[in-house]
């Protein structure tokens, strides 16, 4: 696939997308969904790409829906949001928060509506300190959507999420790492910098047991005690056996930086 709404790219392990309408502050389309999607699944079907990179072009990560594209824009008829929802934003979410490579969000602008929530989908996220989160979905009468309902009130507790939701206020990053929101703030000419060392960190590292880690930690939010302990020893189990737990103790025990393949 030609893109036109994104960019793609693959180096030393990091895939890399960024979002590229910065003339709509990379507001989604159906087309954009479409490009997506595709650069997901070149990730999820190659071995070498062992980190995905997510960010912005221009002064915005991401507006969340372009209200003027006519799949969701009010007309003479009344819109189903509900098909935009399950066909569009639900995928792209599941797909970032179950991606066996872990996924680094740099947020480098505004991160409006569906497109905080996307970036809350990642599993860190770093965010320019002149970023800015707005849950804008009830200044047009709607609700959270694209996980925000679910993923809000599990980072910052329900008072905030609530805030957040009701009002649409603004947040700055710096709030947002305090609050517990993102990862880390970090200086505007530092993000892409940050994002890219941290990406490549991941991309050398042992994938089969990050991605167990990830997946641990997103179901110990709904598992109780018993099944999390039981979960834990099932993938111990399993890497136990793993080429790069090998690896990992072998370079430990001889005081060297371990050389990790991701098998």
């Amino acid at each position: 696939m030609t893109y036109t709404t994104i960019l793609f790219d693959r180096e030393n392990g990091v895939g890399r997308i960024t979002l590229n309408r910065p003339d709509r502050l990379n507001s989604f389309t159906a087309e954009m969904h479409e490009e997506v999607a595709d650069a997901l699944t070149i990730v999820e079907a190659d071995d070498e790409i062992r980190c995905l990179l997510l960010t912005g072009a221009g002064r915005g990560f991401c507006a969340g829906q372009d209200l003027s594209d006519r799949a969701v824009a009010p007309g003479s008829e009344s819109v189903d949001l509900g098909e935009s929802v399950e066909k569009r934003y639900n995928p792209l979410v599941r797909r970032l928060s179950g991606l066996q490579q872990p996924v680094v969000c740099a947020v480098n602008g505004v991160a409006a509506g569906a497109g905080a929530n996307i970036a809350l989908a990642c599993d860190i996220v770093l965010a320019a300190r002149g970023a800015k989160f707005i849950e804008s979905f009830s200044n047009i009468g709607l609700i959270p959507d694209s996980g925000g309902s679910w993923i809000l009130p599990r980072l910052i507790g329900q008072a905030r999420a609530l805030g957040l939701a009701l009002t649409g206020d603004p947040i700055n990053s710096e709030t947002a790492e305090q609050w517990g929101l993102i990862w880390r703030a970090v200086d505007d000419a530092e993000l892409m910098p940050a994002a890219i060392a941290l990406a490549e960190r991941f991309a050398t590292g042992p994938t089969r047991g990050l991605a167990r880690t990830k997946q641990a930690i997103r179901q110990a939010l709904n598992n109780s005690l018993d099944v999390q302990l039981d979960l834990e020893r099932d993938f111990m189990r399993e890497l136990g056996s793993s080429a790069d737990y090998s690896e990992g103790v072998k370079a430990f025990m001889e005081k060297r930086k371990p050389a990790f393949t991701g098998k």
